[in-house]
Parts: C-alpha cells; sequence; structure tokens
C-alpha cells in the first residue's frame, strides 16, 4: 500500500506518539484507504476506555482512550490545515478495540495486519471490492466495540 499524503501524516503521527507516550508501547501499524489497524501495548493493563462510561470528563490519562483521543486529533489538526478546513470531521465517533490475551494471538493478529493489503480488494469498504471482507484472527481473545464484547471473534 501506498501511502497518499494523509496517509503519511498517520503514519508520523504514530512515529511521534511512541516518542511522546512512554505510557504505552506502539507495535505494528497499517495505513489503509479508509481505515488503520495497529497493535498498542499497554503494559500496565490499564485500558481507561470510556465509550459508554458515566464520566463526562473525557478518558483517563495514560489510559487508551486518551492515546486514541490525542492521535485522532493531531491528525485531523494537520489535515484540516493542508486542506484549509477548520473544525472538519474525519474520523468516526469510536474505535474498535482488540484484548491480545498470548503471544500466538499477538503473532497472528501482526500477520493479519501486515497482510491486510493484501484482502483490500475483498474489503466491502472497498468501491471496487470483489468479495467477502476476511475476518480478523481472533482466537483466545475478547472483542470490544461500542461497549460490546464478543468471545473468541467478532
Amino acid at each position: 500500500m501506498q501511502l497518499n499524503d494523509f496517509g503519511q501524516i498517520v503514519y508520523d503521527e504514530w512515529q511521534k506518539t511512541s516518542e511522546m507516550r512512554h505510557e504505552i508501547q506502539l507495535d505494528v501499524l497499517m495505513v489503509m484507504p479508509n481505515h488503520l489497524h495497529g497493535i498498542v501495548i499497554i503494559p500496565n493493563r490499564h485500558v481507561g476506555a470510556t465509550g459508554r462510561s458515566p464520566f463526562s470528563a473525557g478518558p483517563s490519562k495514560h489510559s487508551l482512550s486518551a492515546f486514541i483521543a490525542g492521535f485522532k486529533s493531531a491528525i485531523t489538526t494537520r489535515i484540516n490545515k493542508i486542506r484549509a478546513t477548520p473544525e472538519a470531521r474525519i474520523w468516526q465517533r469510536n474505535y474498535y478495540e482488540h484484548v491480545i490475551r498470548n503471544e500466538e494471538s499477538l503473532k497472528r493478529i501482526r500477520q493479519y495486519i501486515l497482510n491486510n493489503p493484501a484482502q483490500w480488494d475483498q474489503d466491502p469498504e472497498n468501491p471496487e471490492a470483489k468479495g467477502d471482507r476476511p475476518v480478523a484472527p481472533t482466537k483466545d481473545a475478547t472483542n470490544t466495540h461500542h461497549g460490546v464484547s464478543f468471545e473468541n471473534g467478532r
């Protein structure tokens, strides 16, 4: 996958984040035409997601939610500056998270992410898609999307 200027901004911000946020470790990243896949390692196991929580003060410091909010904000600011579209929204409201529970699962998911560009022809969001989107390998993991948990797959 060849990155355009906006994809390069996403990649650059991922790199900057790894230098700024010492509470997390960033693993593989794949920027796709309409989404991205990345692995964020949280050594202290504090996710801190607030998607449907009763708290209105925003995400907890040093949490996954704080990382995602800052990451999206930095990218949005840079892209909107280039396009001269202040305050335009470019991201969906939430994000998809998947808790990786063991090394075997981590290896499979890394491989899925790295192989994702080869599957772009099958992505239903691709205007030129030729088939069904493959499902990510999710054995031995719990997925959550908008507050809903799925055991061993989506």
